[in-house]
């Protein structure tokens, strides 16, 4: 049974435009502080209708692409039936359901177990939101 659970959030600022924002060293350096060598599980989470966490490589265009393809899967005009916001804002409220709120990530002897490539980061397609909430927890 884990003996230790400790849970702390943090303030992004995202602006006023769609935005993919890495969040590894500020996981990495989280775990530092409590983590202490330990292993267990690294949950992230960002308490917003219209944001999510994706674990993806980072700096060599994938984020843009992501961000495109969301794009193209969740346009921004008006068929939403949700029309508060800036037009097309509908679609922000349905992103959650393709790139979930939350990543649960392990942690072994106190460190991130992410692939070589990988990132954890905070999309954020909503342009009328410019600061973002997220959780970091370590259960271990």
């Amino acid at each position: 049974m884990a003996d230790t659970f400790i849970s702390r959030t943090f303030d992004v600022p995202t602006g006023n435009r769609e935005t993919v924002h890495d969040l590894t060293s500020t996981c990495t350096a989280f775990l530092d502080e409590v983590a202490r060598g330990r292993s267990g599980l690294l949950n992230v989470f960002t308490p917003h209708a219209t944001a999510g966490l994706a674990v993806i490589e980072t700096g060599a265009g994938s984020d843009d692409d992501l961000l495109t393809a969301l794009g193209h899967l969740l346009p921004s005009d008006d068929r939403w039936r949700h029309r508060h916001g800036s037009p097309g804002h509908g679609r922000d409220h349905v992103l959650p359901a393709i790139v979930p709120p939350h990543a649960t990530l392990p942690v072994v002897d106190g460190a991130l177990q992410l692939g070589t490539w990988q990132s954890v980061t905070l999309v954020d397609t909503n342009r009328d939101n410019p600061e973002r909430t997220v959780r970091l927890s370590f259960l271990g």
